[in-house]
């Protein structure tokens, strides 16, 4: 059974305004990372910026991630590659 064109019109813009509260809560979510971070006091061109993050997301997507963030945490917590702490 086919649907009304009319039906399939309501359920893209219902979708559509489900797109764009995920959109919104997205932008927010990462956002807040980001100035945690400190890119807010950055002066940064805004193609460069989407460039980078672009290289993050694509690490990310690669499974690289999880890697590196596990390295950033022994090197924040003094941790040397002996085990033994910085000297």
């Amino acid at each position: 059974m086919k649907k009304p064109s009319s039906k399939i019109r309501a359920e893209i813009v219902k979708l559509q305004e489900q797109l764009k509260v995920a959109e919104t809560r997205d932008a927010e979510r990462i956002g807040r990372i980001a100035l945690k971070a400190g890119l807010g006091d950055i002066e940064i061109d805004e193609a460069e910026l989407q460039a980078a993050f672009e290289e993050v997301a694509t690490r990310f997507r690669k499974g690289l991630g999880k890697k590196s963030v596990s390295a950033t945490a022994a090197i924040s917590t003094g941790e040397a590659s002996d085990g033994r702490g910085e000297g």
